[in-house]
């Protein structure tokens, strides 16, 4: 028993000493994993802030520098674009921008903690602010001002008074954290629809889209400004006197050689002449000074209101709706291209100045040789029977007579003479297969100035000849034709066209002149007297007789290119271009219009007159003086007496005594409030007066009829139905009318119009 205790307490004893060993050395290993665990932490430690400090070194404190400084934007001045007399028809108006920070627009509670309630509340309250005052939807501000961003922006291009309303809100109630008012700038246009087409217009962030706004817009934008200001962690700045200012560096003005006065009254009968001929594809007016290149007008119907760029109203809005996203941004885009310079035409009769100006030139024709060319109606090429527009026939000619009569018969004998090569070596020199370089340099759109199409000269066979010799079956811009034309009442010098005089830089007052460009000399200014002489006769006494401005010389030519078979959309093509004074030129005047639908589609009858309008009131404002003594054939009038403040009876007896007729319901004891047309009017022996009483003061609208092609007594009748007025100069048919049919007048208002002897071609 003994033996088995000794063993027993042995074996306690090894076991107990064997369990402290395996103790130990657990511990041992533990130990070893936590320093093995130490040092690889910080291992990894030591490696990050290594990748801190070198690899990330520099961007880190970049970031720092930017927790640590608020830095704003200062947005720079956009250059304003001038008309040649000063008009400002773009210009950059101070307005701000209105964003949040909304993590500072917190309410905290005692301790410093944010009050989520109290928070909630004013979140709300800003956003009513900003909704009422800037006329927002209130869930969609409510939704900024609640987000999780540093700076949202709640309205862009606010206007003074608006922000002012919302400064006096802050004051009142005490806000002012977290909400930010930015100085910016907002384009604006004083004229709306003026030049449209021209001009352009800019982005919500001034940059240049569409014109010369995009054309020009690194001379006009500028470059921006920045202050940078140091901030402490929440954001607020602290003032230092180390504050950092980069002005900013407005942009550039410009002056155009456009005059907004010419513009207008260019706009104002383009407009009258596409709605009464019904013009299914508008037209353009480009009138520029012959001796300089210079751009006076440049105008193209429809046009838009530059200050609502995508809304055309001219557009029925069902209509509108009607068409995909697609197709309304298509629309968009031919509405706002300058189609002067971006499309081409076929120029038609107007044409064959360049043909005679060849055939002059190179002294295979002369002036008034008489018997020269023979005209029975048509003339026949290769099988191919091409009609004059005298289907009878001119008989013998003088190319004199030809121009006159726009003769084709005539001018296509006289284009096989001078031959295709001769021919294209001319269109090379007049530029009409190079651009004009005015898409280049000034813009012309979102597309460039397009180019010319004619034939492959080595193409051109006796029928391309033939066509092309009276301005058919190739295509030119209506720059390219008022350009060559232009060179012709220039001594034969061709100009390049401009529509920038200078360039001023508004920081330094340094002003950069664009000169005028002389490109060639393409005919000798003995040829250039004789065109402009028979261009006269083509006014005088040929089919440009209803451009005639009484008191004033006019050399011109008609022109109407009829539809190419080849293209099922095409239409006729009206044009005419007038030269003024003849003796001295100073003005040329292009009117274009595309597809005429009304009873006329010739450019005698529907072109020609909107150049006699058109001239006849820029030839005075520009100072140009009338040539002869010559006045308008006009009836006598009577100055209209002032009739208001008398019965009606009074009114009657007195105007009735004068030739008058008086239209009222008012009794005849009643006392005149008013009367239509006012006191002083001009009018004809026969005209109608409308008298108002305060009893019955009811005013009725009239639509204007489209007097054109009517005899007088004609148009006297049709008025008379609508208690219209009319006043008129000249006899035979009426051209023109001074308000467009479809106009709603007051009764009593005075139409004038225009009347010409009747033109056949």
């Amino acid at each position: 028993m003994k033996n088995n205790k000794k063993t027993n307490v042995y074996k306690f004893e090894k076991n107990n000493k064997s369990s402290k060993v395996k103790k130990i050395c657990s511990i041992n290993e533990r130990i070893a994993r936590i320093l093995i665990a130490f040092f690889v932490v910080l291992l990894i430690l030591i490696f990050r802030l290594a990748w801190l400090q070198i690899v990330q070194g520099a961007e880190l404190k970049e970031e720092m520098h930017r927790q640590l400084t608020a830095s704003k934007t200062i947005s720079p001045k956009r250059g304003t674009i001038y008309d040649s007399t000063g008009k400002a028809l773009a210009i950059s108006a101070q307005v701000d921008t209105i964003s949040v920070d909304p993590s500072r627009i917190v309410v905290e509670n005692d301790d410093g903690d944010i009050d989520e309630t109290k928070t909630k509340e004013l979140k709300e309250k800003v956003a009513k602010a900003f909704s009422e005052i800037f006329e927002l939807k209130y869930d969609e501000t409510l939704e900024k001002v609640s987000s999780d961003s540093t700076n949202v922006t709640i309205a862009k291009k606010v206007e003074n008074e608006k922000v002012e309303k919302l400064e006096e809100w802050m004051k009142e109630n005490k806000i002012y954290s977290g909400i930010n008012i930015d100085e910016d700038t907002k384009r604006y246009y004083p004229y709306n629809n003026l030049a449209s087409n021209l001009i352009g217009f800019c982005g919500t962030d001034n940059y240049g889209l569409w014109g010369l706004e995009l054309k020009w817009n690194d001379i006009l934008t500028g470059t921006p400004g920045k202050v940078t200001s140091a901030q402490d962690a929440v954001q607020d700045l602290i003032p230092y006197e180390n504050e950092t200012y980069i002005a900013p560096q407005n942009g550039n003005d410009i002056t155009l050689t456009i005059d907004a006065n010419i513009q207008q009254i260019a706009e104002k009968y383009l407009k009258q002449a596409c709605e009464e001929n019904k013009c299914k594809d508008g037209g353009n007016v480009i009138i520029m000074k012959p001796n300089t290149g210079d751009i006076l007008a440049m105008a193209t119907y429809p046009d838009y209101n530059l200050n609502d760029p995508y809304t055309l109203d001219f557009i029925d809005e069902k209509e509108w709706k009607k068409m995909s996203a697609e197709e309304q941004y298509q629309k968009q885009q031919e509405t706002w291209n300058n189609r002067a310079v971006t499309s081409t035409y076929e120029p038609g009769s107007v044409f064959k100045i360049i043909t005679a100006a060849a055939g002059l030139e190179e002294g295979i024709a002369d002036a008034d040789t008489p018997n020269i060319y023979n005209c029975n109606g048509n003339e026949k090429i290769s099988g191919v029977t091409i009609w004059c527009s005298d289907k009878s026939g001119h008989g013998s000619l003088s190319l004199r007579d030809a121009l006159k009569y726009s003769c084709n018969p005539a001018f296509i004998q006289l284009g096989k003479k001078i031959g295709a090569e001769t021919l294209y070596r001319y269109y090379d020199a007049f530029n009409f297969f190079d651009n004009t370089g005015f898409g280049d340099i000034w813009g012309c759109g979102n597309s460039e100035e397009a180019q010319s199409i004619f034939w492959n000269e080595e193409d051109v066979g006796s029928i391309e000849l033939a066509t092309m010799s009276f301005g058919q079956r190739f295509k030119i811009t209506p720059l390219q034709m008022i350009s060559a034309v232009s060179a012709v009442a220039n001594d034969g010098i061709l100009m390049r066209p401009r529509i920038a005089k200078e360039i001023k830089n508004t920081d330094t007052g340094a002003i950069t002149t664009i000169e005028p460009e002389k490109v060639r000399q393409v005919i000798s200014k003995q040829t250039s007297e004789t065109l402009l002489d028979m261009l006269e006769t083509v006014v005088d006494s040929g089919t440009g007789r209803y451009a005639q401005v009484k008191g004033y010389s006019i050399a011109g030519k008609t022109g109407t290119s009829e539809p190419d078979p080849s293209d099922e959309d095409a239409g006729y093509v009206a044009s005419f271009v007038g030269i003024s004074p003849v003796e001295s030129p100073e003005i040329v005047v292009l009117v274009t219009l595309y597809g005429p639908q009304g009873d006329y589609n010739s450019g005698s009858t529907v072109a020609a007159p909107v150049v006699a309008q058109i001239l006849k009131e820029v030839l005075p404002y520009l100072g140009i003086t009338s040539d002869t003594t010559e006045e308008d054939e006009v009836p006598e009038t009577i100055s209209l007496p002032n009739v208001e403040n008398k019965t009606v009876a009074e009114a009657q007896k007195m105007l009735e005594n004068l030739g008058f007729e008086c239209s009222t319901s008012g009794k005849s004891d009643s006392i005149v409030s008013k009367q239509m047309p006012v006191a002083g009017t001009e009018l004809i022996e026969g005209s109608i007066i409308k008298l108002y009483t305060e009893e019955d003061d009811t005013r009725i609208s009239q639509t204007v009829p489209n007097l054109k092609g009517m005899y007088l007594s004609e148009a006297k009748a049709e008025l008379k139905n609508k208690n219209l007025n009319i006043k008129y100069s000249g006899s035979g048919k009426i051209t023109s009318q001074d308000i467009t049919a479809g106009t709603k007048v007051e009764e009593g208002t005075v139409i004038n119009v225009v009347l010409k002897q009747e033109i056949e071609e």
